[in-house]
């Protein structure tokens, strides 16, 4: 059973921390994404579970099996790095077919299983080129490929798309996913793109400074983040700080700036200081009404995104709001326009207000 477990898990330089006191238990067949930012932790930790360093302190376990000071080459895993790190002598079969090689398997066994994962890559028709001769989408398949190869129910990906085009990322992440599913295998999977961590992953880990800040389902992380922290670094969102004015047992109301804001959510803290956090799109405007649960204000900026029209609106009592819209709505507001804007309660998220600041509690850096 590929299932990974991590308890307490610490890895020191010195008298540097890269990861502190890691808990974490990935499940069979689970594919979590492991996200945050740049330095956070995140390699490190795979490094740590794949064998490539040993953790200063803490226990690693694959399936039922204590693996603290056993190599990688051991651990019966499929690793996959963001430098495609394919033998350039050796063409695409035989970079796939590698790991049987080594283990000595029979020459018809092993042609088997590589004409399996070339298949299921679509690179059949490629086996005799070089990676040279290959495209970046391509000899990251090839990479994956490889991995799968080794047989390991378990997967290893670090940054594995990121060095490719967008388009082809988004490609290959979908087909990626599919042939962990398919094999129903176990991937554990490190990326700096929160939409590329939603789009494929069961779970996703939250990384920031060493530390893992919060496990959840993209969509739990995405519509109730339990952490401020993880409220801004997935997704977007408008924060706000208030009072505590009153709270029942189906509503939260605060004051910002004069203004009422309420939530359905509960605030489960004594402070009287907090934090309102709402994601753009979940922002109502219309052209100014003047009534008088909304707040008013005046579009500063208007930007396409896509499939999106990101406003930004400076409300009367000078808070600047994100508000998106659907692009393909006739609704349009032009820069100048006066707006009401209105934050539906089930939308509303509230936190106590963080005794370092907002600013570094929220900080990537």
């Amino acid at each position: 059973m590929p299932a990974v477990r991590l308890v307490n898990v610490t890895k020191k330089y010195g008298d540097v921390v890269a990861a502190q006191n890691l808990n974490l238990a990935i499940q069979d067949k689970e594919y979590a994404c492991i996200i945050g930012p740049s330095g956070c932790g995140k390699t490190t930790l795979i490094k740590c579970i794949a064998g490539l360093i040993e953790p200063s302190e803490g226990e690693i376990y694959i399936g039922e099996k204590l693996v603290n000071g056993i190599p990688i080459q051991k651990r019966e895993i499929g690793y996959v790095f963001q430098e495609i790190a394919l033998f350039p002598h050796m063409d695409v079969y035989d970079n796939v077919s590698y790991g049987p090689t080594v283990k000595g398997w029979d020459r018809i066994r092993t042609r088997s299983l590589a004409d399996e994962m070339l298949n299921m890559v679509a690179l059949r028709d490629r086996m005799k080129d070089y990676p040279s001769e290959l495209s970046g989408g391509a000899r990251q398949k090839t990479a994956i490929a490889r991995a799968l190869s080794s047989g390991s129910l378990l997967l290893l990906l670090d940054e594995p798309l990121g060095s490719l085009d967008a388009r082809v990322r988004v490609v290959l992440r979908h087909e990626l996913r599919s042939i962990v599913k398919d094999l129903g295998l176990t991937a554990i999977h490190i990326t700096h793109d929160q939409e590329e961590a939603m789009a494929i992953s069961d779970r996703i880990i939250v990384m920031k400074a060493g530390r893992i800040i919060e496990v959840g389902t993209p969509l739990e992380l995405y519509l109730r983040p339990k952490e401020l922290f993880t409220a801004n670094f997935v997704g977007e969102a408008n924060f706000l700080i208030g009072g505590l004015l009153e709270s029942t047992e189906s509503e939260t109301a605060v004051q910002i700036n004069g203004k009422i804001l309420c939530s359905s959510g509960k605030l489960y803290s004594e402070r009287r200081e907090i934090v309102a956090a709402i994601r753009p799109e979940f922002v109502v405007m219309h052209g100014q009404r003047k009534k008088k649960e909304a707040w008013m204000g005046k579009v500063e900026k208007r930007t396409f995104t896509g499939s999106s029209i990101r406003y930004e609106v400076r409300i009367n009592s000078g808070e600047l709001i994100a508000v998106k819209h659907p692009a393909t709505t006739n609704q349009r507001f032009e820069v100048g326009s006066d707006v009401d804007l209105t934050f539906p309660s089930e939308r509303v998220l509230l936190y106590p207000r963080p005794e370092i600041g907002l600013e570094k509690e929220i900080s990537i850096e």
